[in-house]
């Protein structure tokens, strides 16, 4: 297996961004995660995808072993972020896969820098919409109508903020593996080592609440999405794309990945991964790499 490597570089925004690189290979792949993992999580596809592919996996700012000097406001400060990344490691033109929240970064980046992405994954992603938080009734259940249109509102979540923020003060490791298991990893759990090695990465978060917030206001649609209306950037995505969804995601909605397709406008190729939830290269790594691989070679 191909030596994977966590390294470190300051950018000129003065962050310290973290990320893996795999040695050897001749076309250039950036993996983006998404919220509450780090770059760790891509650890299968460093360990499986054909050798062709010099890979690299960021950690985004807050996130794994990058610092936080300046929260962000929108998940364009990732994508800036991942400008000056590319820049300071001298990749010229990627091709970007991003995973969850990771997908509207990577279309964020592929609307305002199409020359510098080759080929575009978007994985179990966001919708182009972003993606909703709720106010809730009496009973806990969200109230579809109504959207929370704060920070502070968002902190007082009880669904998502409160008990995942609660968990992090505490390093409780049993409820986010509760947590996980009911949302992430519903098809297939990974190894038991495995498993302890990305809930420490979990924990590395700081930057909840503000993703949170970003990923609530997202939209390069052009449509409203209950609280703002989209700036229509997705048009600028010139990318051949892949969207891949797994059949049993209970995180994105297959709504979410219509929307996508839609607003690309015949500019994207929607795929079903079966057997797979949120976290596909844990539940079906063997399809998953099979349509990685054919779409980006």
């Amino acid at each position: 297996m191909k030596h994977v490597e966590l390294k470190s570089v300051i950018l000129p925004n003065g962050e310290t961004i973290g990320y893996r690189e795999r040695e050897g290979g001749e076309k250039p792949v950036l993996l983006v995660h998404g919220n509450m993992v780090s770059s760790m999580h891509w650890d299968v596809l460093f360990e499986r995808m054909d050798e062709v592919y010099k890979l690299y996996a960021v950690d985004l700012r807050g996130q794994g072993i990058s610092t936080y000097n300046r929260p962000i406001q929108s998940l364009k400060d990732f994508s800036e972020d991942i400008k000056q990344l590319l820049d300071t490691l001298g990749l010229k033109k990627v091709s970007l896969v991003g995973w969850s929240m990771g997908g509207g970064v990577c279309m964020q980046f592929a609307a305002d820098y199409p020359d510098q992405v080759e080929k575009l994954v978007l994985l179990a992603s966001v919708s182009t919409r972003g993606y909703p938080f709720y106010k809730v009734d009496e009973q806990g259940q969200p109230i579809l109508t109504q959207r929370l249109r704060t920070k502070e509102e968002i902190a007082r979540d009880p669904l998502r903020s409160i008990p995942i923020t609660d968990a992090y003060r505490k390093k409780d490791k049993h409820f986010l593996r509760q947590l996980f298991n009911a949302t992430m990893y519903v098809c297939h759990q990974p190894s038991p080592e495995r498993y302890e090695a990305y809930l420490d990465e979990v924990l590395k978060q700081r930057n909840l609440l503000d993703v949170y917030y970003a990923l609530n206001y997202f939209n390069i649609s052009h449509f409203d999405n209950g609280l703002t209306y989209g700036s229509g950037e997705v048009d600028r995505i010139t990318a051949p794309t892949l969207v891949v969804w797994g059949e049993h995601d209970l995180v994105v909605t297959k709504s979410m990945q219509d929307e996508i397709v839609y607003d690309f406008r015949g500019r994207a190729k929607f795929t079903v991964l079966p057997d797979a939830g949120h976290s596909p290269f844990t539940d079906n790594p063997n399809e998953l790499l099979q349509q990685l691989q054919s779409f980006l070679s």
